[in-house]
């Protein structure tokens, strides 16, 4: 299986022309991915046929949240579920860099309530014991878990990754994310066992009205200072094919 993150109603439709049959659909990604509009959700589950993994994070930064943050995140999941979302991608850790397990056991609960997939997204990549972190999971009843094995990249990751698969993929599911591309996909799930990739498949466009003569809204660095990041479904295509290639 392989998800193709997106931040867009656009992005959903340039993962599925390139092939992809699950998202991540996220809001605002160059802060790691927010929670999408119900205005977005509706509309891919109107126009195509993806399996729909909606975010579920308020700000950006880290997933310690308050109780008026957790109360929106609640909130939000309800919204996204009764909008046909097939599951949502969400985080609660402890300042201790622990699960939080009363609100991860209740946003799993939810989830399951409307009979759909409850993802432990990459807050999994800051606890502090991740075969701990793992087992408490288990036991909670999350589905998946979105991890780059600790590292910035899944690749760097790797050696963790296929300890975790190795140990757990029996119990839950394992998703391998950041940095994965056509070029190293398949290496990947050879070396790790794991069988899901996420990947962003990101491209650029440009925008000529992001600087103004006195102000700019850029957020991205040289050469970019003038785009905005998208799915590039010719990169999707190339992603599809390399894990096809694997499978033959």
């Amino acid at each position: 299986m392989v998800e193709i993150c997106c931040g867009s109603y656009e992005d959903a439709v340039a993962a599925e022309r390139g092939g992809a049959e699950r998202i991540e659909l996220n809001s605002a990604l160059a802060l790691g991915g927010l929670t999408p509009s119900a205005g977005c959700i509706r509309l891919v589950k109107k126009t195509t046929d993806l399996t729909v993994i909606s975010m579920v994070r308020p700000r950006g930064g880290g997933f310690c949240y308050t109780e008026l943050e957790t109360e929106q995140m609640f909130e939000e999941a309800k919204m996204l579920l009764e909008c046909g979302s097939n599951g949502l991608a969400f985080g609660f850790l402890t300042r201790n860099r622990e699960i939080d397990l009363e609100k991860t056991g209740r946003m799993t609960e939810l989830i399951h309530s409307y009979g759909q997939k409850a993802v432990f997204h990459r807050a999994f990549d800051c606890t502090a014991d991740p075969e701990a972190a793992v087992s408490q999971l288990i036991q909670l009843g999350a589905d998946r878990i979105l991890t780059s094995g600790l590292r910035g990249t899944a690749w760097e990751g790797r050696e963790l990754l296929k300890k975790l698969q190795q140990e757990f993929g029996g119990r839950i599911e394992l998703l391998a994310g950041s940095g994965v591309n056509a070029g190293n996909a398949g290496r990947l799930m050879e070396f790790t066992g794991i069988s899901q990739i996420h990947s962003s498949c990101k491209g650029w466009r440009n925008d000529p009205t992001t600087s103004g003569e006195h102000v700019n809204y850029s957020f991205a660095g040289t050469p970019h200072e003038d785009d905005y990041d998208m799915v590039d479904e010719v990169l999707v295509r190339q992603l599809m094919e390399s894990v096809k290639q694997r499978k033959q």
